[in-house]
């Protein structure tokens, strides 16, 4: 969970188990997406998930922009005065499901990773090192920092040291 908050340069924080008091804005979102936009369109026969998309765009549209009833504005304008300036572009690489495990640098400056081994600095020998390991590449970590990053496949091992 880490690796993917610090992938897209965010945090999670879930809400605390059996105290319902703290998901009461969600439910009431939800709720109003029910009456605004499901109640609406719930005797309409639809062929496909495009058509109900696009039956469902105008609607949301329609709740969006219409103004709280205790606050000023609305959804569209408290999103572009609060949200939208602290939104950051995602990433150029999609987010790879990783596996860690925890390894150990060898005297004769090797990690064994899988049953392969990569090399790894003279000075972390006897140290305890994390492996990151996902389908295009293995990663060599020391306190969180990358050592070395090789390539996952069979054909090219290539290993490149920083």
């Amino acid at each position: 969970m880490l690796d993917f908050e610090r992938h897209y340069g965010t945090s999670i924080l879930p809400a605390r188990p059996y105290h319902p008091q703290d998901k009461a804005k969600v439910e009431s979102a939800v709720q109003i997406v029910e009456r605004w936009i499901m109640a609406r369109l719930r005797h309409q026969p639809f062929a496909s998930v495009h058509e109900v998309n696009n039956a469902i765009m105008p609607l949301l549209k329609q709740l969006n922009e219409r103004p709280f009833q205790k606050l000023p504005g609305s959804r569209v304008s408290t999103f572009e005065a609060l949200d939208a300036p602290a939104l950051l572009p995602l990433p150029l690489q999609r987010y790879e499901m990783a596996h860690f495990k925890t390894v150990k640098a060898h005297i004769d400056y090797h990690v064994e990773v899988e049953g392969h081994r990569y090399s790894v600095p003279h000075a972390l020998v006897g140290q305890v090192l994390e492996a990151r390991i996902t389908p295009g590449a293995i990663e060599i970590l020391h306190r969180g920092q990358r050592l070395a990053s090789m390539c996952a496949t069979v054909d090219a091992a290539v290993s490149v040291l920083f």
